[in-house]
């Protein structure tokens, strides 16, 4: 396609806005996921955190055809985004406690939580992005590359409501728990079973948000209730 022709300008202006749509799904995982880290790390969390999901993003798209071909893989990418939504509620530990082999580690991991999520996360943007690029690399990357300011400046402000507000850290799983439900049930392997109770689809979704907020509020009130059992024991 001519770059300067209404057909590849209007594929860009569909990509774009695809990419900026979701990037508040981005922006969450990023910010959940370096909320941990040292003030000083915090910030290569987000760019090193944007770059990689990018980066694995463009990839994704590029093997869309082989992608749609896997059987199974909503399914597989929605149990693993729940189980990265509780563990994004998981409370602050020893990697965080400004130690620096534990901070370090505390980075690398978020690295892991990021990249993965997205790319689990990334599936509907991928057949969105490369069915509006009509088969051109160059309008994808060109997409991704004007979204990614907007994702970085999301998740700084993500990441200050966070730090205000901790209760946004169970919104944003709870955000992550509805999207993993709805990729389980575009499983096409479930097909048979799902669509025939489609109209109660929203009571499997809400079941999926209130088990991973649970899990969380378990996972917190084992925390503060450790330090007064090992108290009262000693």
């Amino acid at each position: 396609m001519d770059i300067f022709s209404f057909e590849f300008l209007s594929a860009l202006g569909a990509i774009i806005l695809i990419d900026l749509v979701l990037a508040g799904d981005n922006a969450l995982v990023i910010a959940l996921a370096a909320r941990n880290l040292p003030a000083d790390l915090q910030r290569r969390a987000i760019l090193w955190g944007t770059g990689g999901a990018i980066a694995v993003r463009s990839l994704m798209t590029v093997g869309v055809v082989w992608l749609l071909q896997v059987p199974g893989l909503m399914l597989t990418g929605g149990l693993l985004l729940v189980w990265i939504a509780i563990k994004l509620l998981r409370p602050q530990d020893e990697a965080s406690s400004g130690d620096g082999h534990g901070a370090s580690a505390g980075f690398w991991g978020a690295m892991k939580t990021i990249i993965v999520a997205d790319a689990v996360m990334g599936v509907d943007n991928v057949l969105g992005v490369a069915g509006a690029a009509q088969g051109s690399f160059l309008l994808v990357v060109i997409g991704l590359l004007v979204s990614i300011p907007v994702v970085v400046w999301c998740s700084t402000l993500v990441l200050k409501l966070v730090e205000r507000f901790p209760a946004v850290i169970y919104a944003g799983s709870g955000v992550l728990a509805a999207t993993a439900a709805k990729m389980v049930l575009d499983e096409p392997l479930l097909a048979r079973w799902v669509d025939p109770i489609s109209d109660w689809s929203w009571l499997f979704i809400a079941a999926m948000v209130v088990l991973v907020v649970l899990a969380g509020l378990l996972m917190r009130r084992e925390r503060i209730a450790a330090p007064r059992e090992k108290a009262h024991s000693a």
